[in-house]
């Protein structure tokens, strides 16, 4: 008997270990295929602003007739075809950590509106809307692992959230090419009160997804290599000046957004209930603008000036940031999907670009970077990420300790002027929205509130 049940206890250990093997060559699929869509995703995006380049080196006044004309096909799209695609995409796999109805789950993280979030934005892009991939991805790497978690048959809440944080961290590590800010990214933003926090297994997959995203795209780095530095002294008055300016506008930036998700006040909110798809398409001309004024430098994500600026090969006035900032809000308040992370970057990089002309003592790639760090954590609200997404950026740990230093005085500055975090805020307004809709019909409701 006792051989026999040696013989046994030998099966079931080897039928165990042979599941559980199973379940990690799924996650670690999972992790590739995050990898291969976020690359793919950013691909199109980029043949998307060449798109829109070539629209306007033939005639600039043409973006007067493709924003608005775009933006009210968008809106319509998410609307009828990929509803739930709109806004972008953090909120929203936030909100489903905390979500225990898991058709709502499913509904948010479904495969067809991580299809309708891809395709939307970057057609968003050649319509010069000022929208990034990023936050987007978050919820394409959510969504598929989601679906191999259904695949799996997981019905355990807790390793079901932690699929969707794993991929939510994955999409934005493998959308910048930063590990470690997307491991910090789920630790810091996505799980808030969520028991696990970072697991192992969420670890992994950040991982995966990155390796993968670096053999298809290279090592690459957003600004490339920055060799600069900021010694403790004199030097450190940008720190003070960027952190406090950083603070104030992301702070700002954030307080306003999290307002427009209650409801567009006055007239133009009752337009914008009454007739959603008019007040998109009245969005994309002011866009296109603004895109006028500016010279086409607010459309877009904002990467190639970030760059520029960082490199000393481009020099905007104080008015580019101020017009990539007002652009930001418009293409927000259309409702339209897309991201916030790459055009805070530029706004931040725009900042350091114009301050650091007052301040002689610092190098002036070193003020960008201390410019975008500052913006980046006062609208986020996230010192610890943004100031490892900068580091891993640019290459270079010579900046940490003002990185850090200048983050958390933003972070200080924001949160006088903005209480709430801007994610977690449009998060809450997503579940409160669902919680309606689900109350009506399990339809979403349809007013004049951007859910984003």
């Amino acid at each position: 008997m006792r051989r026999k049940d040696r013989i046994l206890h030998l099966r079931r250990s080897a039928k165990v270990t042979t599941q559980q093997w199973r379940r990690t060559a799924v996650y670690w699929l999972g992790a590739v295929l995050v990898g291969i869509i976020a690359v793919l995703f950013a691909r199109l995006g980029d043949w998307a602003a060449g798109v829109r380049h070539q629209i306007v080196d033939w005639h600039p006044t043409a973006m007067l007739v493709v924003a608005p004309a775009g933006l009210a096909l968008i809106t319509w799209a998410t609307r009828t075809i990929f509803k739930g695609a709109q806004g972008s995409g953090i909120p929203q796999t936030i909100a489903t950590l905390h979500i225990e109805n898991v058709t709502v789950v499913d509904r948010v993280l479904s495969l067809k509106t991580s299809l309708g979030k891809i395709l939307l934005t970057s057609f968003g892009i050649i319509c010069g809307a000022s929208i990034g991939r990023e936050g987007p991805s978050v919820q394409v790497g959510a969504s598929i692992m989601h679906a191999f978690s259904r695949l799996l048959g997981q019905s355990n809440i807790t390793a079901r959230r932690s699929m969707i944080l794993a991929g939510g961290a994955a999409g934005m590590a493998a959308a910048f090419n930063t590990p470690l800010a997307g491991i910090m990214f789920a630790i810091e933003e996505l799980s808030h009160s969520f028991e696990q926090k970072a697991s192992g297994r969420t670890l992994t997959v950040v991982v995966l997804s990155g390796v993968t995203a670096i053999a298809l795209i290279g090592n690459y780095t957003y600004f490339g290599h920055a060799d600069v530095d900021v010694p403790v002294g004199t030097a450190w008055i940008a720190v003070l000046t960027c952190g406090i300016l950083g603070g104030l506008a992301g702070g700002s930036f954030s307080a306003l957004l999290i307002k427009a998700s209650r409801g567009i006040p006055g007239r133009v909110g009752q337009f914008a209930a009454k007739r959603p798809i008019a007040f998109a398409a009245a969005c994309g001309f002011v866009l296109a603008l603004i895109g006028l004024v500016s010279k086409g430098a607010t459309y877009g994500t904002g990467y190639d000036q970030a760059r520029a600026i960082f490199n000393g090969t481009e020099h905007y006035p104080a008015s580019f940031f101020i017009l990539k900032y007002l652009a930001m809000i418009v293409s927000y308040c259309s409702g339209i999907p897309g991201g916030m992370f790459a055009p805070s970057l530029a706004i931040g990089a725009g900042i350091g670009g114009w301050v650091e002309q007052f301040l002689p003592h610092t190098t002036p790639g070193a003020v960008v970077l201390l410019g975008t760090v500052a913006y980046f954590c006062g609208m986020s609200q996230s010192p610890l990420t943004a100031t490892i997404i900068v580091m891993e950026m640019c290459d270079n740990q010579q900046v940490t300790l003002a990185l850090l230093a200048t983050s958390f005085l933003a972070f200080g500055v924001s949160k006088m002027i903005c209480p709430h975090s801007l994610y977690s805020s449009l998060a809450d307004r997503f579940m409160e929205a669902n919680d309606r809709g689900t109350r009506h019909n399990h339809s979403p409701p349809k007013d004049n509130k951007p859910v984003s």
